[in-house]
């Protein structure tokens, strides 16, 4: 006879199992608990996202949509991924259709172009030096690759939305596809304008609202849903959920967004993933999100402002969402420079390229700063003020190792004082995996 036990390996705890990996979980732990995240697109996810992206929906296969999957056995990730249908389209009020087995939000516009264009033909997007997505047509990308965009960007004196830019782009390029979306634009978009100007030429809309999602979805944010014919977005960053995708179309274009998600790009999709997003659409559902979202907003204004207060350069000289553009050319360093030298104090942001940047995206004239990892954490506008103080002290004293010691010290006493979600993240940081 067999023996269900005969593998030892199958129960031992990951400390036992790989205490290499386990040790490393173990140093983010402390990393995360001791440092202050401010990148823009990062966040924490909750317990109950962790416990079902741990769960064991990953020994299941479901390639197929709920009802017509190609395995049997599904009958219970049917319902899974039922749910997570039905709360995305309850927490995006007006969307017609969803998928959500997208594994990235890279994905999810992928599929949209498979789905709305062939090789080779024209979409327009914001350029990435100006405030756009890798994934929007970037030379080094799949999207720039494929497919072939013309670029609008931002004005030079301000820093908005060039909307002469946009429609030459568009006149010009006769695109398939306009996307309105970027990762380092802090302003409002006016999604019915971009609408007008597509559907005029004879182009879809697509919204990648990747980073103003939970915004969106707290209706602190235009919602595109009544102009756009796609929309794309990540679940993490302002969503709070697991690192994943997530793409809506009208209802008429909604079979063709599924063909080419499955089974044009993905097999199986990521059913513990699914559901993790389900719980996190069910949590972004709840009265206490948008309170959240409040706070994230005006966390970022008053970060803004005392950033500029110490001399960076805040690009539109504000924010109406999450995230922060600086130039940091004003306090003598590079983008690279000034990133290095938060990070060694336990401040976490990234560098970024800015409107008119001169040096490559690997050094940057520019930072993003982003709150809605520090707020979900509890910190709140004094805790911002603080923040950017120890940013200029860092940059000002970058060659000073025991100045960066002692900023380092106070970083982390603040972190501490708010804890990691989770009741496991303390227990990991003090304990080891």
């Amino acid at each position: 006879m067999g023996d269900p036990r005969g593998d030892r390996n199958m129960d031992l705890s990951l400390r036992e199992a790989d205490p290499e990996v386990a040790a490393a979980i173990a140093r983010e732990a402390v990393r995360q608990r001791d440092h202050i995240e401010l990148i823009a697109s990062e966040n924490y996810a909750f317990a109950a996202v962790r416990e079902a992206q741990g769960s064991i929906l990953t020994n299941k296969y479901a390639e197929g949509y709920p009802g017509k999957r190609y395995y049997a056995g599904c009958e219970f990730v049917d319902v899974v991924e039922d749910l997570a249908r039905s709360r995305a389209l309850q927490l995006f009020g007006g969307s017609e259709h969803v998928n959500v087995q997208p594994h990235s939000g890279a994905s999810a516009n992928i599929a949209v172009f498979s789905a709305a264009m062939e090789p080779g033909d024209s979409f327009v997007a914001m350029s990435l030096s100006q405030g756009g997505h890798l994934s929007h047509g970037a030379p080094v990308n799949l999207s720039g690759r494929w497919f072939a965009p013309t670029f609008y960007g931002v004005r030079p004196d301000d820093g908005l939305i060039d909307w002469e830019g946009v429609e030459r782009a568009v006149a010009t390029a006769k695109p398939k596809i306009l996307i309105a979306g970027a990762s380092a634009y802090p302003r409002t978009l006016d999604f019915a304008r971009f609408a007008a100007i597509a559907h005029d030429a004879g182009a879809k809309l697509l919204v990648d609202m990747a980073h103003i999602s939970g915004i969106v979805a707290a209706g602190l944010h235009p919602s595109p849903f009544p102009h756009a014919d796609y929309v794309t977005s990540t679940t993490h960053k302002t969503l709070r959920g697991p690192r994943s995708g997530i793409a809506f179309a009208r209802a008429d274009l909604g079979a063709a967004l599924d063909k080419s998600v499955f089974p044009g790009m993905q097999g199986g999709p990521l059913m513990h993933v699914i559901a993790a997003k389900a719980v996190a659409f069910g949590l972004a559902l709840d009265p206490s999100f948008r309170t959240y979202m409040e706070r994230t907003l005006a966390n970022a204004k008053s970060l803004a402002a005392a950033l500029a207060a110490h001399g960076f350069g805040v690009v539109t000289g504000g924010t109406d969402t999450h995230l922060i553009l600086c130039d940091v050319t004003p306090l003598g360093v590079t983008g690279k420079e000034a990133t290095l030298a938060l990070e060694a104090v336990g401040v976490t942001i990234n560098k970024n390229s800015i409107p008119g940047e001169t040096r490559s995206p690997m050094v940057t004239s520019g930072v993003r700063y982003g709150t809605p990892a520090a707020t979900t954490r509890g910190m709140g506008e004094a805790e911002m003020v603080q923040i950017a103080a120890w940013s200029a002290e860092a940059i000002a004293r970058r060659d000073d190792p025991a100045a960066l010691r002692r900023i380092a010290a106070e970083v982390s006493a603040l972190a501490r004082t708010f804890p990691v979600p989770g009741r496991d993240a303390t227990s990991l940081a003090e304990h080891g995996a």
